[in-house]
């Protein structure tokens, strides 16, 4: 049997020298359109329109978003632009044209803002808190939030000349081709500190201030931890100081080198992706297959004193909130999955899966039964494994069951919610149920937004964001059978994660109109997913215009479509992309018969490829 990393380093030679496209395929069954596709529709507009208002109230000309400007982990440049999150996700699922011109032009606006955004006592940003167009020194925590936009701008304009140029430099802060950022020791596979950027790593304890920004007055702001004055800002932060060496929550910048690889196929971007995090999976290995949260600048797990829990966000964070005197678990640890499935996107390699596989085992290997419920850790300490919560461990099982499709996986994860009983055939409801749900999101988030009364000068930068009326999950759930690495809606305890790329088993594109998305009136529903095959509904809602989609396999054409069924008739396919003609208010169930990652992830769109 050839492995599919086998597979994958021939593709990855010339990255662009994909499968030639099939030719059109005609669906002309009349459909009327299903109530899912008109609610799907509904919704792509609804939440173009959600946008463009949001953006008309909240930003000006420049792209500046309206708000009184701090350096700070809790209110930062990150969150300026975290309140586009997921409009690249909307734009690239098929959201008109203006969302992707508004998200570009706060993207923009935001870099000169805080470019030209300074601090007075902080000292790592006095001379602006962008350097470069990247956040002078921040954690990965933070930086992964304030690239969510970022990371995914490529899914709908690759050729952008800026977002290349962006893409590429960002990447050599942390490959170590940077002189000017030194983020990473090549020898010793490792990122320097877990605060880092583009004016390279902090080499000494952290202090509070370069946590909590220049002393201010919170009183009449939103405050997400409920700081009511300055020194309780300070005082959240007062345990935040080890931050020298590497952390999990680094490998989180193999997003930004994933966006490189993509756009130049170049195979240095691959293996500093693939070198990096082999060298998490050996440390896992040697640490009873845990992930440490410390190594050291020699290498060492936990270092001189082995205490590899050790590191602000590691195994044995729990600071005191300074709001209610207690301790509070931050292990962010669990974040550091969106790397693992990078790399298994990029090479199909299930070893980095495995790892986690293991650390879960690791841990339940720790279960208790406390009055005959069972107990497992989230956290370890010099006293051991703590904070034991009810259950099993299961962070990140679903994520690994969606990269690999295996049932073991399934079984261990927590998949108790509607997408999954959907595509298990126990909830048939839920498509419909779901865009009913999305348009109410929109209406309460604007019904809000309608009566805030809040100005620049008495809003910090994430007020809002849970306002933000972008609410794509269940579109690319039911849409394109992706992923959403995010704090699912239905989940409360979910570690919520920014940065994350496309997961995705099926993408659409608008050939006609050359750009990324599905075309006007044609609708999607995956409903089923399996490793070798994916079933989907394609509906042109229109009465008398046909309608053309390419349907591309994966994302970022990772996937290789072998065969596709319509009406009973198969064909035989062996490209990553196939185009459809839908004629007027006809509609098929399509299923596509595939290999997964068995090609080099490209952003180029279908129609740019060479045959």
């Amino acid at each position: 049997m050839i492995h599919r990393r086998a597979l994958l380093l021939s593709a990855c030679a010339a990255a662009v020298a994909l499968p030639a496209r099939a030719s059109a395929v005609v669906i002309d069954t009349p459909m009327p359109p299903p109530d899912w596709a008109l609610l799907q529709r509904e919704a792509l507009r609804v939440q173009s329109e959600a946008v463009e208002a949001f953006y008309g109230k909240y930003f000006d000309d420049r792209g500046y978003f309206q708000c009184f400007e701090r350096w700070g982990a809790n209110d930062g440049p990150d969150d300026a632009i975290e309140n586009c999150n997921d409009w690249p996700h909307l734009h690239a699922l098929g959201g008109s044209d203006r969302v992707l011109e508004l998200y570009k032009r706060a993207w923009e606006g935001h870099l000169k803002q805080y470019t030209e955004a300074r601090t007075v006592e902080t000292p790592i940003a006095r001379d602006g808190m962008y350097h470069r167009e990247f956040p002078v020194m921040n954690d990965w925590q933070h930086l992964s939030e304030g690239l969510s936009v970022f990371n995914i701008m490529g899914l709908s304009d690759p050729h952008d000349a800026k977002f290349q140029d962006r893409a590429r430099r960002f990447a050599g802060f942390y490959t170590g081709e940077d002189r000017h950022a030194p983020n990473y020791d090549r020898k010793r596979k490792l990122i320097r500190s877990m605060i880092n950027g583009s004016k390279g790593p902090m080499l000494r304890k952290a202090t509070a201030l370069d946590w909590a920004g220049d002393p201010f007055d919170p009183s009449g702001f939103f405050m997400e931890h409920g700081e009511s004055t300055y020194q309780e800002t300070l005082d959240h932060y007062v345990d935040y100081t080890d931050v020298v060496g590497d952390s999990p929550l680094n490998l989180q910048a193999t997003g930004l080198v994933m966006n490189a690889y993509m756009i130049a196929g170049e195979r240095r971007y691959r293996d500093w992706i693939t070198n990096y995090l082999d060298a998490w999976i050996q440390r896992a290995k040697a640490n009873g297959n845990v992930l440490p949260s410390f190594v050291d600048l020699k290498g060492r797990i936990g270092g001189r004193k082995k205490q590899w829990y050790g590191n602000v966000y590691g195994w044995g964070f729990s600071p005191i909130d300074p709001t209610t005197g207690k301790r509070e678990d931050r292990n962010r640890v669990p974040r550091a999955i969106v790397a693992f499935l990078n790399a298994y996107a990029l090479t199909g390699d299930d070893k980095y899966l495995q790892v986690w596989r293991d650390q879960t085992d690791a841990i339940n290997a720790q279960a208790r039964t406390v009055d005959g419920v069972v107990q497992t850790p989230t956290m370890y300490g010099p006293k051991g494994w703590y904070s034991y919560k009810p259950g099993l461990y299961r962070t990140n099982g679903l994520d690994i069951w969606y990269m690999s499709m295996r049932a073991t996986d399934l079984a261990r994860a927590d998949s108790d919610h509607p997408w999954v009983n959907y595509l298990q055939g126990r909830n048939p409801g839920y498509p419909a149920a779901a865009f009913r749900d999305t348009l109410e999101a929109v209406r309460r988030r604007m019904d809000v937004l309608s009566k805030d009364t809040t100005t620049r000068e008495t809003r910090l930068a994430d007020a809002l964001l849970k306002y933000n009326p972008a609410t794509v999950t269940p579109l690319l759930h039911l849409m394109c059978g992706a992923i959403h690495i995010a704090r699912p809606p239905w989940s409360k305890t979910s570690p919520a994660q920014g940065g994350a790329l496309l997961y995705a088993r099926l993408r659409y594109f608008d050939p006609v109109r050359k750009r990324a998305g599905i075309p006007e009136d044609v609708a999607a529903l995956v409903s089923a997913l399996s490793d070798e095959a994916t079933t989907v509904t394609l509906v042109n809602t229109h009465p008398f215009r046909t309608r053309t989609v390419v349907v591309q396999a994966g994302g970022y054409g990772e996937h290789q479509f072998t065969g596709m069924a319509v009406g009973g008739v198969e064909t035989t396919l062996g490209a990553n992309q196939v185009s459809l003609d839908l004629a007027p208010g006809c509609g098929a169930e399509v299923r596509f018969r595939h290999r997964r990652h068995v090609n080099a992830p490209t952003l180029l769109m279908p129609w740019d490829r060479v045959a």
